[in-house]
């Protein structure tokens, strides 16, 4: 049945494929670079970074060399920021044992730091033409509906086994093509939440969940943990055009990033305007900010915030703040996504007035 997919479905990606900045290089850090982005983030959003990224890195030997600050700019915005880190150990190696150009192995490829089976496979394939499968999440529901298959998809054991069927039939003139196609199907047409497009599939004949219908039931997945819940209140420090962030633990979540300051809880403006004063500052004007909440994996943030005008600071004095001004807020520090509600008013003319 699997192979009676390869032709239909591998002519029907020629035909449709999407436009994409990374797609039918025949380059295998562009591929790369992209997997990596897509964890985790949408085809749409990562465009722009991945653009700006390849701008100002072109190849392995420029991400090796990139300074740390740099980098996280440069990722800012995607989230999940041991992805680059990951990346920059990978691309060190890449540049030392292999010239700077990633190994024309599935095997080498999967010995590098932040590169799985997938990632391997994609480049391998689509890069190198070596014919060995990219299996994702949307790789895995295709397959799911395609067998018919109610094994749970978020079991290693399952994705194995998906690995070394689509291995048995991968074909061996157009492997990139094929892996392409699987995902690009899962990613426009077999999507998930009942909103599959089954009249557009080039493959519904051969699909077992198609004919009967059980297309909403698959794939299955056991159901995820309930995220925690933390509630914090930030502070937007301000002196003049001078905003104050600080930098977080080299370890933990968002580690070595900059963020503005922020404490555990909500409290309330008059215990705002006394953690003002413990660090060692003198507020003048206090403004209550829209609450916000930001999704991590397995953590949700609910904030609250404040907007303080503080008096002329002296930096010695500061506990650990960096006073950085409003343009060099975009050029230089990489500010998490999960303060992007409150870090707008650093890019503000001027406090509003009471």
């Amino acid at each position: 049945m699997l192979n009676a997919i390869i032709k239909p479905l591998v002519e029907w990606y020629r035909a449709n494929k999407r436009e994409l900045p990374w797609r039918d290089k025949d380059n295998a850090y562009y591929t790369w670079v992209s997997e990596i982005m897509l964890q985790q983030t949408r085809v749409e959003a990562v465009k722009p970074y991945f653009e700006r990224f390849i701008k100002e890195l072109p190849d392995i030997p420029t991400l090796a060399a990139c300074p740390g600050e740099k980098l996280l700019k440069l990722w800012e915005g995607l989230g999940y920021y041991n992805r680059v880190r990951n990346m920059q150990e990978a691309a060190l190696v890449v540049t030392e044992k292999y010239n700077g150009r990633l190994p024309e192995s599935y095997e080498s490829l999967l010995s590098l730091k932040g590169i799985g089976s997938y990632t391997a496979g994609a480049i391998a394939s689509i890069a190198y033409h070596i014919p060995v499968p990219a299996v994702d999440g949307n790789v895995l529901r295709v397959y799911a509906r395609l067998t018919g298959s109610r094994e749970d998809i978020t079991k290693a054991s399952v994705k194995k086994k998906v690995e070394e069927a689509l291995l048995k039939i991968m074909p061996k003139d157009c492997p990139g093509d094929f892996n392409q196609a699987l995902m690009e199907l899962g990613a426009i047409v077999c999507i998930p939440n009942g909103e599959a497009k089954c009249e557009s599939c080039p493959v519904k004949e051969a699909c077992t969940a198609y004919h009967d219908g059980t297309v909403e039931a698959l794939p299955v997945r056991k159901p995820k943990k309930e995220r925690i819940v933390e509630n914090r209140t930030v502070l937007v420090i301000q002196d003049g055009d001078y905003t104050a962030i600080r930098k977080r633990e080299e370890e933990g979540l968002l580690a070595g990033l900059y963020e503005l300051p922020n404490v555990e809880g909500h409290i309330n403006a008059e215990e705002a305007i006394g953690l003002v004063k413990k660090l060692r500052m003198e507020p003048l004007y206090i403004e209550e900010l829209k609450p916000a909440k930001h999704v991590f994996s397995h953590i949700e943030w609910r904030m609250t915030g404040y907007r303080i005008r503080v008096a002329a600071v002296e930096p010695s004095k500061a506990s650990g703040l960096i006073f950085i001004k409003r343009k060099k807020s975009d050029m230089q520090y990489a500010i998490p996504s999960a303060f992007r509600a409150y870090a707008k008013y650093m890019k503000e003319e001027k406090l509003a007035q009471s």
